[in-house]
């Protein structure tokens, strides 16, 4: 949206059948527009591990942002004190802080390549790993990324944009060992810290 005003608008309009838990704008104002044991609007189609329903097992928050410029300073540091008190009344880990971009790949892209999901991951708000191993085939990679959470397509393609989306942003090209390394390592932490939530 062009600002944070028509983004509230929109959420707010009934027409729109859509809504979210908290809006964050530009200049840091969080805005709660659903109590938290309310279900809110903002997913949509598609899935996450075995969640089929997002919807109902979320906290959605929406940043105000036009999908295209950086995300403010002051809008990033709210978000950083939003965050841990959601985290900490739902027993959420940090590999189930996800982006609408990872449980719908393909139909959603946001927040977009600008979004700075490693800075959350150094503040344990998010997850970041490193590469494990080589170049997997097709029906390996989606597998491999299906274990990892992406479960809303098997589609290779549409998973590897997903990938590089949320952790390799510059990389293009056709698939290489860093991004079956990196399905990899999420495979492997999102066994361990998805399980928590109830995967």
């Amino acid at each position: 949206m062009a600002s944070c005003e028509a983004a509230r608008d929109r959420l707010c309009d009934p027409a729109a059948e859509v809504s979210a838990h908290y809006l964050v704008g530009p200049d840091g104002h969080v805005i709660q527009m659903v109590e938290e044991d309310q279900r809110a609007w903002h997913a949509g189609a598609g899935a996450w591990g075995a969640t089929r329903d997002v919807n109902s097992r979320s906290i959605g928050i929406e940043l105000s942002n036009d999908g295209a410029s950086p995300f403010a300073a002051a809008q990033m540091d709210a978000l950083e004190r939003l965050l841990p008190g959601i985290l900490a009344r739902h027993g959420i880990p940090p590999a189930r802080v996800i982006g609408h971009s990872d449980m719908a790949p393909g139909r959603k892209v946001d927040p977009g390549p600008r979004f700075d999901w490693a800075r959350l991951a150094r503040r344990g708000l998010a997850i970041s790993v490193t590469p494990e191993g080589g170049d997997m085939d097709d029906s390996a990679f989606a597998a491999t990324m299906a274990q990892a959470g992406y479960t809303a397509t098997e589609d290779p393609g549409t998973l590897l944009c997903a990938l590089r989306l949320r952790h390799r942003p510059w990389a293009t090209g056709p698939r290489d060992a860093t991004d079956a390394g990196l399905a990899r390592a999420l495979a492997r932490r999102f066994g361990v810290d998805g399980a928590k939530a109830g995967a």
